[in-house]
């Protein structure tokens, strides 16, 4: 991917433009991280860059941005800029393109992600990011006030790459944070979300929780809960133990996260809780609880039957033979069936669930 990259910029190159690998593939690339997204920075305008590549798209002309396809590898490619006024303290409205590196740079968050790397694989370091990498530290670039009242996103953004890498943020730009957390307020919960899923899903996401209590970001998040939290390998489990009623789930995440808050509340090796539930949420649920998940897993997998669809029992001969039609008592044979079933108190066979049906249920 690196070389296909390298290629995109000496085609710029041989057009007359500059062009270079900006931010974070650079950063990890020193960090021996792998990364597999790769943005590119040049002085051609979206409408010159269009015309060195036919299938460059623009759905971002107004910031400065242009997509290509490049044997089937995705770039974006953004215009040298200067950002020029912001709105609601996270989006640039108005941008004017430029011919300097330098002055690019100068927009950009962090200095770990100011670094460049040009057509011959030279790093490109203009304000010392090298140093903060080496150093394992998240600064802002220039004034970082201004960074975060600029785009409070970058309060969040910070805390991601601390947490991904391990790093520790400089003191300026932590009195900062403090100081302009307030403007998390404005920010979309859907932008907050995205950054939040990735602490909640790094590796090294008790780090992360750390540093949300210890900013006191809760209050601007609109998240109860932190001080609580177990951290836990399941994105949805942590969700689970928050009160975030803000944010937006998708129907599968948000129907786990009811079945973990659920299974926080019940016995995770009785069989019918795993049968009802499932193994997913309750072996989150054990490891929240401190529980063995192995020993969920195992009694789990011993169950008699996994779901309804696996129960012998014919409803419609049932209400035949009682001479019944169909109503809500049917859910209630079912659960009663599938329980015993599920206890070994009776064996999962049509004829023998039939037989103990009938005589429970014929006065009924």
């Amino acid at each position: 991917m690196l070389d296909d990259a390298l290629n995109v910029l000496k085609i710029i190159d041989n057009n007359g433009f500059k062009a270079y690998i900006v931010g974070g593939f650079v950063r990890d690339y020193l960090l021996n991280n792998k990364s597999s997204d790769i943005d590119i920075c040049t002085n051609a305008t979206p409408r010159e860059l269009i015309k060195i590549f036919p299938n460059a798209k623009l759905p971002r002309e107004n910031i400065g941005a242009v997509t290509i396809y490049y044997k089937n590898i995705r770039f974006e490619i953004t215009t040298f800029r200067r950002e020029v006024k912001y709105i609601n303290n996270r989006k640039p409205i108005e941008i004017e393109y430029i011919n300097n590196l330098e002055e690019d740079i100068l927009r950009r968050d962090f200095t770990i992600n100011t670094l460049c790397m040009d057509k011959d694989k030279n790093i490109i370091d203009i304000i010392n990011g090298k140093d903060d990498l080496n150093n394992n530290i998240i600064r802002c670039v220039g004034n970082s006030d201004y960074k975060f009242s600029e785009d409070a996103l970058r309060i969040l953004r910070a805390i991601r790459f601390a947490t991904k890498l391990n790093f520790r943020i400089d003191e300026e730009t932590q009195k900062s944070i403090l100081k302009y957390k307030y403007l998390l307020k404005n920010i979309s919960y859907n932008k907050k979300k995205e950054e939040l899923d990735k602490i909640f899903t790094s590796l090294n996401v008790s780090y992360g929780i750390k540093l949300l209590k210890k900013f006191g970001l809760d209050k601007e998040l609109d998240i109860k809960g932190l001080d609580k939290l177990v951290c836990t390998d399941s994105l949805v489990g942590i969700w689970a133990q928050l009160d975030a009623p803000n944010y937006s789930f998708n129907k599968v995440a948000m129907e786990q996260i009811n079945n973990i808050r659920e299974c926080i509340k019940l016995d995770n090796l009785d069989s019918f809780v795993l049968y009802k539930y499932g193994l997913y949420p309750n072996s989150v649920a054990a490891s929240i609880k401190g529980l063995s998940r192995e020993e969920v897993t195992l009694r789990y997998n011993n169950l008699p039957i996994k779901d309804i669809r696996e129960l012998k029992i014919d409803i419609p001969r049932i209400l035949s033979i009682l001479n019944k039609e169909a109503g809500p008592f049917i859910k209630d044979i079912k659960d009663e069936v599938s329980y015993l079933v599920l206890n070994n108190k009776l064996i999962n066979d049509y004829s023998v669930i039939e037989k103990y049906v009938v005589e429970k249920y014929k006065t009924l």
